[in-house]
């Protein structure tokens, strides 16, 4: 990663931080791959001995990630 740039108010307070694009799209996902992983922790927290086809299980994945947006 490069060296974050700080927007500073007249007393120095960092008020933002900007970053290059490639920094940004890095941080976005990792995000997104802690979702994933907070999602199938959650999951198998709450097993219930249900299964659904994968193809369903993406499905309410991604409806609750887009819920989120």
């Amino acid at each position: 990663m490069n060296t974050p740039q700080y927007i500073t108010d007249d007393k120095g307070k960092k008020l933002s931080v900007v970053l290059s694009m490639k920094d940004y799209k890095k941080i976005l996902e990792e995000l997104e791959e802690l979702e994933d992983i907070r999602l199938y922790d959650e999951a198998k927290k709450n097993d219930t001995g249900e299964r659904i086809p994968m193809d369903e299980a993406f499905k309410m994945i991604e409806a609750k990630r887009t819920q989120k947006k």
